[in-house]
């Protein structure tokens, strides 16, 4: 990827943001070196990747704790003589260590669920041998343990003992000679590696022995005694067999390393990418981001998407929209100075190297994007002082070297194309790239405040147009887009928000009118009622959410009311029938009893007539029979005599039912030999719910307005698309299934059946 352009689209400032996430050097690293793929299987592995650690951590708290970067000691152990200080295996057992931790708090991973994360967890291993060594060689403060081999437990034992009779000598001393008062402090200390004491330096005559130093003040001098001499040498000694026998624990250790080097270095590499993932969740959390779905010939729809350096920078960031309609390869943006045009642009092309990267984009769920393996961006002034190249001649240049590698899949990225020349001239030239990259069916993005581009993008097919759009009350930008207009400069407001001159103003305005007439009023108005359309759509949705909600709240209270219905009958049922065992009532009349209160419930449709008692040899295919629980005629489709059920065809909707519920229907009419159905068809529910791009409220009150609708027509199963993402669909979905009472059971989806972004619902009886 072309660093010019992933530095004009501010890619690696958003890598900087991703980095503070990682907890390691080598994740930061590694965070600050991805790069965007240009192989689709590749983008799919790692977006699949990313959406299973995002499900994955909803769920499940993964933290990782630092771990140093040990690369060097691998490139250290490549020398056959070579063999690692403790400061090495300490960096190692501390990498491996937090490996050890991760996997203990990962435990087993479904490999059929998160079948990349179990890859990942699969290259999470300890190394027997070394593991087993460092664990008993090394010891928490980074030193070697005494247990490390039989010969350094025995020296260090002795050096022990040497301390020992070292300070038994001093103390015995000094209290027969009484001579407490010429110490400076009371206890040993070591100077050039020998035990010593801390004398007051006028009475260092008093005894005999060495002075071995002073302190900076000269009050102190560290003096050796004679009768410590002999037991300082023995120390030496021991100290040197000590060192020895640490070099041979080191260079065990290291042939430990040597030996499952391959394995410890693959540890090593997962643990970065798990760091550098992780790193990804959080990122993806803390800006709210998506993975977006990428492949060839997907339309280009970025939804409620955000700049991510303005998330991280702002409080509140105005989302927009940025879609193109089947068949159309271009969105030229036009509109207002400071409106948020330039925004635009690098919003589109960052959040599509980000995608490409299989990184979260701060857009909302259900995006989607193109596959774009070369992207081009010419933007901003690019003069060049030292090639005394102008910034029309900058611009050009630049497009003429990159013109031969652009094809169907790049991503174009024109910001006020042509500026710096004569404007008709500029315009015309523009124009005729744009052509040029739609025959050659590149995707192009394009800022313009040329008057014959914006007519162009009204017209030209493939071409959709855009305008940021300004408050018409206070002039200020709203920072949304208009689509299929174009808008106008607004050049004076800026000068005249910029502190310019009035009367430079007015005299500029009168120009404006004798060159463009009444073009800027026309902009205006189609700016209001740009303006008006998303005030009205703002308002539009916030009531239609309001009468969701409520509807929710009608539909649950219906509920409540059905259940205390069906409770208090069915108490009443079972008090006539037990009255009856009892025999304080007859059976004539508790079944009368118990006959009123059905009919109190659901009064029998034919009141009328008397009721024909069907047979299951008295039914053929093609007769129409009434379904009693909806007051629906259908027409048999088929007969089940094992199970004395017929399934009925009722205006598309076909579902088997029992004999006690059907009956002759006494509306049949034939015409030509045809069975004539009284009743008009009604839709067929479908049996999907696609929930994905909705916000949360708005997807429960259509989740609960599917429910009825599947029971009511029959259904005993039912799909449930949430998508995956951070996994707050999917929760809200879940909790809803729990409280209805018209589900039965639920399950998420297999690998074949959308995996995690979809449950399946089987209703209740």
């Amino acid at each position: 990827m072309d660093s010019r352009t992933l530095q004009l689209l501010e890619y690696p400032k958003v890598l900087q943001h991703l980095s503070h996430f990682a907890v390691s050097e080598a994740g930061r690293d590694a965070c600050l070196s991805l790069l965007p793929e240009t192989d689709p299987v590749r983008i799919a592995e790692r977006s699949a990747l990313v959406r299973e650690a995002i499900h994955f951590c909803a769920f499940k708290d993964v933290r990782l704790a630092a771990f140093p970067d040990v690369a060097g000691v691998f490139a250290y152990l490549q020398s056959p003589l070579a063999f690692l200080d403790v400061d090495g295996l300490i960096g190692l057992f501390e990498m491996l260590k937090v490996a050890a931790a991760l996997l203990e708090r990962l435990g087993p991973a479904d490999s059929e669920r998160y079948p990349g994360l179990a890859a990942l967890v699969a290259g999470l291993t300890l190394p027997p041998k070394t593991w087993s060594g460092l664990s008993r060689c090394l010891a928490p403060d980074g030193t070697i343990r005494d247990e490390a081999s039989p010969e350094l437990y025995s020296v260090r034992q002795e050096i022990r003992r040497v301390h020992q009779m070292c300070t038994r000598k001093v103390q015995d001393f000094f209290q027969n000679k009484d001579l407490q008062f010429i110490l400076q402090d009371e206890f040993l200390t070591i100077s050039s590696d020998r035990y010593v004491l801390a004398l007051k330096n006028n009475f260092k005559g008093r005894l005999k022995g060495i002075v071995h130093d002073y302190s900076q003040t000269g009050e102190t001098c560290y003096f050796e005694p004679l009768f410590l001499v002999e037991l300082n040498n023995d120390l030496q000694e021991y100290k040197q067999e000590e060192r020895a026998e640490e070099q041979k624990v080191l260079r065990f250790l290291s042939e430990l390393v040597r030996a499952e080097q391959r394995a410890i270095e693959l540890t090593f590499d997962e643990l970065v990418r798990f760091d550098g993932l992780l790193a990804i969740c959080h990122f993806a959390r803390h800006s709210d981001a998506h993975v977006v779905d990428i492949a060839p010939g997907a339309p280009l729809s970025l939804i409620q998407a955000r700049h991510p350096l303005l998330v991280f920078g702002q409080d509140h960031v105005v989302p927009v929209d940025l879609e193109l309609k089947a068949g159309q390869r271009a969105l030229i943006i036009t509109g207002g100075n400071a409106g948020g045009k330039t925004v635009c642009l690098k919003t589109l092309g960052l959040l599509g190297l980000m995608a490409h990267a299989g990184l979260p984009v701060t857009a909302a769920e259900g995006s989607t994007l193109p596959f774009w393996n070369n992207f081009v961006v010419s933007m901003g002034d690019e003069q060049s002082i030292e090639q005394s190249l102008s910034t029309f001649t900058a611009q050009i240049r630049h497009f003429s070297e990159v013109w031969p590698r652009i094809d169907t899949y790049t991503l174009v990225i024109l910001d006020e194309f042509g500026v710096g020349t004569d404007p008709s001239q500029g315009a015309a030239l523009a124009q005729a790239v744009v052509d040029g990259l739609l025959e050659r069916q590149a995707w192009v993005g394009a800022v313009t405040h040329f008057p014959a581009l914006k007519a162009y993008g009204l017209s030209k097919d493939g071409v959709r147009a855009a305008s940021v759009i300004f408050s018409p009350d206070t002039r200020k930008p709203l920072f949304k887009l208009g689509y299929d207009q174009v808008g106008a400069s607004r050049a004076l407001d800026v000068a005249r928000e910029q502190g310019l001159p009035e009367s430079i103003l007015a005299r500029a305005q009168d120009y404006l009118y004798l060159d463009a007439g009444d073009a800027e009023e026309i902009f205006e108005r189609l700016n209001r009622l740009a303006a008006a359309k998303e005030e009205e759509l703002d308002k539009a949705r916030a009531r239609t959410r309001d009468l969701e909600l409520k509807f929710s709240r009608k539909l649950e209270k219906l509920d409540q009311e059905r259940s205390r219905m069906q409770k208090e009958l069915r108490e009443a049922a079972q008090e006539i029938m037990r009255q009856w065992r009892e025999g304080r009532r007859g059976r004539k009349e508790a079944l009368k009893e118990i006959a009123q209160l059905r009919d109190s419930v659901a009064p029998s449709p034919e009141t009328d007539e008397a009721i024909e008692k069907l047979s299951i040899q008295a039914i053929a295919q093609g007769q129409v029979l009434l379904y009693l629980p909806w007051n629906k005629t259908g027409l048999v489709q088929e007969i089940d005599g094992k199970k004395e059920r017929v399934r009925l065809d009722m205006g598309g909707v076909s579902l088997w039912v029992g004999l006690s519920d059907v009956q002759v229907s006494a509306k049949e009419k034939h015409d030509g030999g045809k069975v004539v159905l009284k009743s008009a068809p009604a839709p067929v529910t479908p049996l999907r719910l696609d929930l994905r791009g909705m916000r949360a409220d708005e997807a429960e009150s259509e989740l609960s307005r599917f429910l009825d609708k599947a029971l009511l027509a029959g259904r005993t199963e039912v799909e449930i698309i949430h998508g995956m993402g951070t996994g707050a669909m999917r929760r809200m979905v879940h909790e809803h299934l729990k409280r209805s009472r018209a589900v039965g059971d639920f399950r998420l989806g297999n690998a074949d059946e959308g995996g995690d972004g979809v449950t399946k619902v089987a209703l209740a009886d």
